[in-house]
């Protein structure tokens, strides 16, 4: 069985069983939900995922290594995980 998940950058077996256990199986469902949407989906069903899932979602949508994500976009979807822990400093 072809598994489009597991042709994306940053995505390994468990992440892509954990996306497909939220209901998560295309890359289309990927971009409907956004990186955000498809970490709490995945947190919501009890994962322990820590933030690397996250960024490693955001990587496949941009096909970029997560790694390589300048720390503003880290930074961002942080905020949309939590925006009372981050205030604007201006």
């Amino acid at each position: 069985m072809h598994d489009e998940l597991l042709t994306l950058k940053n995505l390994g077996k468990t992440s892509a069983q954990w996306l497909h256990a939220s209901g998560i199986h295309t890359l289309e469902d990927l971009r409907r939900l956004g990186a955000v949407g498809a970490y709490q989906a995945v947190k919501s069903r009890g994962f322990s995922a820590s933030r690397v899932l996250l960024y490693a979602v955001e990587g496949a949508l941009r096909d970029s290594d997560w790694k390589a994500l300048p720390a503003s976009v880290k930074d961002e979807l942080n905020r949309h995980l939590d925006p009372s822990r981050h205030t604007n400093k201006s």
